[in-house]
């Protein structure tokens, strides 16, 4: 993708900040000899310099992961459409605004291992809980359910590079994007109010 010098990521902890509150993204795999690589929508958790996730043992991006370990997943989020009018401040004419869509995308590209041990399999279930349902308390997936465990399998994606762009209006200045926080906030839809939250946040950061 391409990333802008003014939507370009400020610090390691936003990035991490941002695909650990998303925890979805797409899984692409290029396998070899492919005509077009397989991509999984799929729930998956940050863990420290890991992405770890699991699948279904008949899920076919596995065999396009073990033609070809280096993967991507791809997180998007906190998006909102910005109208042309909005983007008109004082006298000048909103019919002359440019619309544009705000958001965040991170892209982490890594090698990934396939986990069919069911002990490392639950392992790797237990830490998704952990972070999907904070404080809940449910079975051990290995007592409870050992002979499903055969069927999934784990991924383990250690991070090489990362990606990240956060598109909030960085090309413009401050009276503009404060005008946009604020039709952002009247129109008060859930990806409307992410939009505004970050456009407010980058604001601040390195004099932008």
């Amino acid at each position: 993708m391409y990333i802008a010098r003014v939507d370009g990521g400020i610090s390691e902890d936003e990035w991490r900040e941002f695909v650990a509150s998303e925890g979805f993204g797409h899984l692409v795999a290029a396998g070899k000899g492919r005509d077009v690589p397989v991509v999984v929508p799929t729930q998956f958790v940050l863990d420290s310099d890991e992405v770890i996730l699991h699948l279904v043992g008949k899920n076919p991006i596995l065999e396009a992961i073990e033609e070809q370990p280096r993967v991507l997943m791809s997180v998007a989020g906190d998006w909102a459409f910005i109208p042309s009018s909005w983007k008109a401040v004082g006298e000048e004419d909103p019919l002359l605004g440019i619309p544009t869509t705000y958001y965040a995308a991170a892209q982490i590209q890594g090698s990934a291992t396939i986990v069919s041990d069911v002990g490392e399999v639950a392992a790797i279930l237990r830490r998704q809980l952990v972070a999907l349902q904070p404080g809940l308390e449910v079975a051990d997936p290995l007592a409870a359910h050992e002979a499903q465990l055969s069927t999934i399998r784990g991924i383990r994606i250690v991070i090489e590079e990362v990606r990240a762009k956060f598109k909030y209006g960085g090309n413009v200045d401050v009276g503009h994007r404060e005008a946009v926080i604020a039709a952002l906030e009247r129109r008060g839809e859930p990806g409307d109010l992410a939009a505004a939250r970050q456009t407010r946040r980058r604001m601040g950061a390195h004099g932008q």
